[in-house]
C-alpha cells in the first residue's frame, strides 16, 4: 500500500512539474532597448512601461531591457537594428526612427490627440508605412511637452542671427530659417558646449530638461514648438509571432500610458508644472514672444517642419498633411 501511495505521489509530482514547465514554456522573453541612457529623464518613462508590462504579463510575456543608447550603439541605428530582429521592442522618439520611417516626423507636429488620430485613420495610415519597414507601431508611451529654445544670452525677438545653436534633426530647419548657425551634438555634450560658449543655446523639450543644465542656462524662449512624444515600436515579424494574450498585455499597458499623456491630462500637466517650478527657482528667466513676434516664431516653426515633411515624402506628404495637421 505504501509503495502504491509512493508511486501515486511521484506521478502527481511529475505531472505538476510537467504542467509548470508547460506554463513557463508559454512565457516569452523579449529583447528591449531604449534610445536613451538607462535612468536618464528621457528613458525613465519607457523603463516604467517595461516594468508594468512585466508585472501584468508574469508567466505570459517578459521584456528583458538590455540597455540604452549610446552604451549599446548610436540611437540613430537602434530602429534599424530592431527592424532586423536584433531587438524586439524599442522606446524611442521619432527623431531617431525617422531615419528608417521618413514620414515619422508627423508624430511630433500634430496638435491632435492620439485618440483622434486613431479615429480618423491617421495612425492606421502610418502603421502601413511602418509595416513596410518590418515595424509595428504600438503607441505613444510618454510626452515631454513642447520643445523650447534654451539660451545663455537674451534675445528680443525671433531673429536668431548670430547665434550658434546645438540642434537635432527635428528642429534644424526651423533654427536655420531664422538665421541661426547650427551644430549637431549628443545630449551629453550640451553642458560643456554651453559652459564654454561653443553654442549659445539648444533645443529641448521642457519636460525632459536635465537639472545640471540649469547651471549653464539663463533663458527659456516661448511659445514652445512641436511636441516631444516617446513611442513604443516593435519588430513586426516578432509581433506577429506573439499570441493574442501577449499582444493584448503589451497593447493595453501602452494604451493606458498613451491616454495619460493626452493634451490636458492631469498627469502630464503635473509633470510639466514641476519642471517649470524647478527652473524658476534656479533663476531661469522666460522670454515670451507676443503679438506679431509670437506669430512669426510659431509660423516659422510650423512652416519649416511641414515643408520638410512634404519635400521628403513626395508620394504621401500631402496625405500626411491632411491626416495629421
Amino acid at each position: 500500500m505504501k509503495n502504491k501511495i509512493s508511486i501515486l505521489a511521484s506521478v502527481s509530482i511529475a505531472s505538476f512539474s510537467l504542467m509548470s514547465m508547460s506554463v513557463n514554456a508559454d512565457e516569452i522573453t523579449l529583447k528591449g532597448a531604449s534610445c536613451f541612457t538607462i535612468g536618464s529623464p528621457p528613458s525613465i518613462a519607457f523603463e516604467k512601461l517595461v516594468k508594468e508590462i512585466n508585472a501584468k504579463g508574469e508567466g505570459v510575456v517578459k521584456i528583458n531591457l538590455i540597455g540604452g543608447a549610446p552604451a549599446i550603439g548610436s540611437p540613430l541605428t537602434l530602429t534599424q537594428k530592431m527592424s532586423r530582429g536584433i531587438y524586439d521592442i524599442l522606446g524611442c522618439p521619432e527623431t531617431y526612427f525617422g531615419t528608417v520611417v521618413p514620414e515619422a516626423p508627423v508624430l511630433r507636429l500634430t496638435d491632435s490627440s492620439y485618440a483622434d488620430l486613431r479615429k480618423n485613420g491617421a495612425l492606421d495610415y502610418l502603421e502601413e508605412l511602418f509595416n513596410k519597414k518590418n515595424i509595428h507601431y504600438v503607441g505613444r508611451h510618454h510626452d515631454f511637452g513642447g520643445f523650447s529654445l534654451w539660451l545663455n544670452k537674451k534675445i528680443d525677438g525671433p531673429d536668431l542671427t548670430g547665434l550658434n545653436l546645438r540642434t537635432a534633426a527635428n528642429y534644424t530647419a526651423f533654427f536655420k530659417s531664422l538665421g541661426a548657425t547650427v551644430q549637431s551634438a549628443g545630449a551629453p555634450q550640451i553642458y560643456t558646449l554651453m559652459e564654454n560658449n561653443s553654442v549659445q543655446g539648444f533645443g529641448w523639450p521642457a519636460g525632459a530638461f536635465a537639472p545640471p543644465w540649469m547651471k549653464v542656462t539663463k533663458y527659456q524662449v516661448k511659445p514652445s514648438f512641436y511636441h516631444s512624444p516617446m513611442h513604443t515600436i516593435f519588430n513586426l515579424k516578432k509581433w506577429n509571432s506573439l499570441n493574442d494574450e501577449q499582444r493584448e498585455i503589451i497593447t493595453s499597458v501602452t494604451m493606458q500610458y498613451e491616454l495619460n499623456n493626452e493634451p490636458g491630462n492631469e498627469s502630464l500637466a503635473k509633470n510639466l508644472a514641476a519642471g517649470d517650478k524647478m527652473r524658476a527657482e534656479a533663476g531661469i528667466e522666460i522670454i515670451e514672444f507676443s503679438g506679431d513676434d509670437a506669430k512669426s516664431w510659431s509660423g516659422a516653426a510650423d512652416k519649416a517642419a511641414w515643408d520638410e515633411v512634404v519635400a521628403n515624402n513626395p508620394e504621401n506628404g500631402q496625405k500626411l498633411l491632411d491626416l495629421f495637421k
